[in-house]
């Protein structure tokens, strides 16, 4: 299936090409791809390998990924970088015309990094409004359909601040309103870092107030629920605390949902959170088997979660690509079943249990 893009009028909401394409990438059974790492944090998983960080590595990487057979039909987004927007297989073809003739709508991360809010202990506001419409029609016209923007908070004593959930929630309203205004479907994305020893009860709250805000912001700013998707979090205990069973962390997550995100909102596309990549699928999995309404797809929109084992495999080498291709395969497939509730495990080998969590993760 090949998708076609209408073009639009640049400046002019266009709802029904925002809620298309919205509810396109929420289809259960697809979910996303974040291949959006900055050069800085694909640098990072390059030399976790001894790979050069270089442009033509970096194409090499996403190629492998995007040309993997069978795969992207398990996928209804990818999310790219600038850099990787523009780029082209190593036979000539754009990577966005591999993406479309496929069925994968392209997306683009639009934000510039955080950096530290002033008067808190340590927190964050999101960076990346200057010229943030200009690039939006840029990247229209280069074929994105939708954005990124990551906000982090994290959870402490005082912490996240009131000052720090409304900046951050105002942050993302703002972002949301440029990218619908030029064509793009926003992904709202509020990650609340997994980084202490806070028990999974206050996540839950945490994340009830932090999605409170942002929804209130969003309305403020006049932004098309159903021309977004949200990228939150999963509720879970701290990094520092014993872990519990996929089904509690289901419960807790959908109720902290239910509560907070409206209906119109078509799907929620879960980050992974340094979880590994078995964790993942398999709580996604537990989410999509609670008998319980839920009004919005509940899907993924995984980085390392989807990449870590396939980086493993592929070294760098060009003889490794078909393995690592089917190392990418068995993730996606698996973290498709879980969007219906039908993971039953054991996609991949050991590779898929190992843990991908950093202190204070920054990409």
């Amino acid at each position: 299936m090949r998708l076609t893009f209408p073009s639009i009028e640049l400046h002019a909401l266009s709802p029904d090409e925002l809620i298309k394409n919205a509810k396109y990438i929420a289809t259960p059974g697809k979910g996303i791809l974040a291949a959006d790492e900055s050069t800085g944090t694909i640098g990072k998983r390059l030399s976790s390998i001894n790979v050069e960080n270089v442009e033509s590595n970096r194409q090499a990487l996403r190629e492998l990924l995007f040309t993997a057979p069978n795969a992207l039909p398990y996928l209804s987004g990818v999310i790219l970088f600038e850099e990787t927007l523009y780029q082209k297989t190593s036979d000539g073809k754009p990577f966005v015309e591999v993406l479309q003739e496929n069925g994968v709508i392209p997306g683009i991360k639009v934000d510039k990094g955080t950096v530290e809010l002033a008067g808190t202990n340590g927190e964050t506001t999101t960076q990346g409004f200057d010229s943030l419409g200009a690039r939006c029609q840029q990247y229209y016209k280069a074929g994105a359909r939708f954005a990124k923007w990551r906000s982090v908070l994290k959870i402490g004593a005082t912490e996240p601040s009131e000052l720090a959930i409304q900046q951050n929630a105002q942050g993302l309203a703002r972002y949301a309103i440029i990218c619908q205004e030029n064509g793009l479907v926003p992904i709202v994305e509020p990650e609340i870092l997994t980084d202490g020893s806070h028990v999974i009860q206050k996540c839950a709250a945490v994340t009830e107030t932090v999605l409170a805000a942002v929804y209130k912001a969003l309305n403020d700013q006049h932004v098309l629920l159903e021309g977004t998707l949200l990228k939150p979090n999963m509720v879970t205990p701290g990094s520092d605390s014993p872990k519990v069973a996929p089904e509690v962390i289901a419960e807790c997550t959908v109720a902290a949902l239910r509560r907070t995100v409206p209906p119109a909102v078509p799907g929620i596309v879960f980050l992974s959170g340094g979880q590994s990549e078995e964790e993942a699928t398999v709580n996604l999995n537990a989410m999509n088997k609670l008998e319980v309404l839920k009004p919005w797809t509940l899907s993924f929109s995984f980085g390392r979660a989807l990449q870590k084992s396939t980086l493993k495999i592929w070294g760098g080498q060009k003889e490794n690509v078909e393995k690592a291709q089917a190392a990418f395969l068995a993730r996606c497939k698996a973290n498709s079943e879980a969007t219906l509730g039908k993971y039953t495990g054991g996609s991949s080998d050991g590779l898929a249990s190992e843990s991908l969590y950093e202190k204070g993760y920054k990409y």
